[in-house]
């Protein structure tokens, strides 16, 4: 028998998701009876609109949609994304230079492997979404790390970004909005970051999926906007995803230069072909109509966020920045590691998530996921009476530490 591994070495090294991981597990815990809340997922909890709904169903029923359409998207999706682009953003961009995606994740995946050469170094911010240095390893690249905390509010300086980068830099990704910590970087700072990055002749991936998503104050400013000057280099991701409550849709897109974006459609070509007709159809209905719905989306996460944090900085040991953007809090839960809760002792905040999940019936993911430990993510995108009495529970097992 050959003693060859059955699977390749850099697939092996791809670690599973944790966030779907952990919603799994609540999912499963649930179907056994046992009444598990979960903080974990990312997903809003409103339906879809209705409208979007209703042209999925035309187009379900359109002939012309049973069959292989263009591989970077229907033509006038990416005519509508644009102009939804420049309508949101002020961000002013031709159809050439948008291709439709399978989700955000898609988007992620292709932009990297267009942008990246074996050994070109990726400057990520931590705590930083799951997905994206997997994705920077299966491209080639090497991902480096540059680690905040709450007492910058989770968001890089040019100085940490500069004492990151070296000759092998060629990358900066760049998020605000911010999954996990619902950092939101102020104006001035995202044109210091971007004309540091052109100076330096970087390209930036900036995911832009929670830009509708910002609260208290806050307002989102979409990078190559501010610095214009950088746009020749700045990859855009975004999706219909969390503004329109349309995960399961799976619908996302990269906007970027047009010699890459079509790079980025060959690979596309190759991989999956045309995004799902049916979810295009009910993408153009998304971007095409008002932002009503959005909304009253957004005033329920932000009332829904202000309980949270409440309720968070009630508990003993756990400290809570407030969020400004997107749909999570990002607490640091240092203060209650290392303290005996219910005859165990956690070290770990994955040792500790792994306490709440079993003995609160609380789903919630350790900061280990986004590479700061000693911290948990909790989304807010869930129901108001479910939000307290999870975090509820959190007050009461936590509130056992000694």
């Amino acid at each position: 028998m050959s003693d060859r591994p059955r699977v390749s070495a850099r697939i092996s090294a791809v670690s599973e998701s944790a966030t779907l991981a952990v919603d799994a597990r609540a999912k499963a815990m649930r179907a056994e009876g046992r009444p598990v809340i979960g903080f974990g997922a990312g997903e809003p909890d409103f339906p879809t609109p209705d409208h979007v709904v209703e042209a999925a169903v035309a187009a379900a029923r359109d002939p012309r949609f049973h069959r292989y359409t263009p591989a970077g998207g229907l033509p006038e999706l990416r005519e509508a994304v644009a102009e939804k682009t420049r309508r949101d953003s002020g961000y002013a961009v031709e159809p050439s230079q948008v291709l439709v995606t399978n989700g955000g994740k898609q988007a992620v995946h292709e932009a990297f492997a267009a942008m990246l050469d074996p050994g070109d170094e990726v400057l990520l911010v931590a705590p930083y979404w799951t997905t994206y240095p997997e994705s920077v390893k299966l491209a080639g690249g090497v991902p480096v790390f540059v680690v905040t905390d709450e007492s910058t509010g989770y968001m890089a300086g040019v100085e940490q970004l500069e004492a990151a980068r070296t000759e092998r830099t060629k990358v900066l990704v760049f998020v605000s909005p911010s999954n996990p910590t619902g950092a939101v970087y102020p104006r001035e700072q995202v044109r210091a970051i971007g004309r540091w990055a052109d100076e330096h002749g970087l390209w930036v991936l900036t995911d832009e999926i929670y830009e509708h998503l910002v609260y208290g104050g806050a307002e989102f400013s979409s990078l190559p906007v501010e610095v214009p000057e950088i746009a020749d280099r700045t990859v855009v991701v975004n999706g219909v995803a969390k503004t329109y409550a349309m995960t399961g849709w799976r619908v996302g897109w990269i906007i970027g230069p047009k010699d890459l974006v079509r790079a980025a459609s060959n690979l596309q070509s190759h991989a999956t072909s045309n995004v799902a007709n049916v979810s295009q159809a009910a993408a153009l209905a998304a971007v095409s109509g008002g932002l009503a719905a959005v909304e009253e989306m957004r005033e329920a996460f932000d009332r829904r966020r202000r309980t949270m944090v409440r309720m968070l900085g009630g508990i003993d040991g756990v400290v809570c920045p407030e969020p400004r953007g997107a749909f999570y809090a990002y607490p640091s839960v240092k203060g209650v590691l290392g303290r005996e809760v219910r005859g165990r002792t956690p070290r770990t905040s994955a040792e500790l998530a792994e306490l709440v999940l079993e003995e609160a019936e609380v789903a919630v993911v350790p900061g280990e996921a986004f590479g700061t430990p000693g911290y948990l993510r909790l989304s807010y995108a869930l129901g108001d009476e479910d939000l307290a009495e999870g975090v509820g529970r959190l007050q009461r097992l936590l509130g056992e530490a000694r």
